[in-house]
């Protein structure tokens, strides 16, 4: 009995140095893989961004260059919402990209206020010659893993993203905010 009470009250009391969270085991849980899933993303943050620092471009640089390396030309916004920056920091990064002359702006022949991000030549032989080596480091960083348990956890991490974005658009300032996009 004296076990039974040792147990229950232990499951009730704050995390260490906690302020009254509550410490039952799904919440606890939750909690714990939030916190690993943010360092792990963050450590390997930092493996990418020191790859791709080495060419002298930043991590959102790399993103735009990266996607209209593998998805050709595309309308700034269709960029925007693929690499998560805002419509300031899409025009932002394609200015330091033309600057340096690795993408250009094209006109869209069907909409005349629409623009399209292209890589020009010199960023086309940029990302050729950068893009292997940078696959190879990601492969690298993943290692900690078995191939099948990176499928596996590839396939938890889709579940999960579903759902936490079923729960983000049922919130009213995202409804707000899609209803903005429409």
């Amino acid at each position: 009995m004296k076990t039974a009470k040792r147990s229950a009250s232990k499951d009730s009391r704050p995390a260490k140095g906690g302020a009254g969270v509550a410490a039952d085991l799904p919440t606890a849980t939750a909690l714990k893989l939030w916190v690993v899933l943010a360092r792990s993303h963050d450590a390997l943050v930092e493996v990418l961004k020191a790859d791709i620092e080495r060419h002298d471009l930043t991590l959102a640089e790399f993103a735009v260059m990266e996607a209209l390396y593998h998805k050709g030309p595309q309308l700034l916004g269709e960029i925007q919402k693929r690499i998560l920056v805002s419509s300031g920091g899409m025009t932002f990064l394609v200015d330091r990209l033309a600057k340096r002359g690795l993408a250009e702006r094209r006109a869209c022949p069907a909409d005349r206020r629409a623009r399209y991000a292209a890589l020009t030549k010199k960023g086309e032989k940029l990302m050729r010659s950068i893009f292997p080596e940078h696959a190879a480091v990601i492969q690298g960083a993943m290692t900690g893993l078995k191939q099948s348990e990176q499928r596996e956890l590839t396939a938890l991490l889709k579940t999960l993203g579903k759902e936490a974005a079923r729960l983000a658009a049922a919130t009213p300032a995202c409804k707000a905010a899609l209803a903005e996009q429409e």
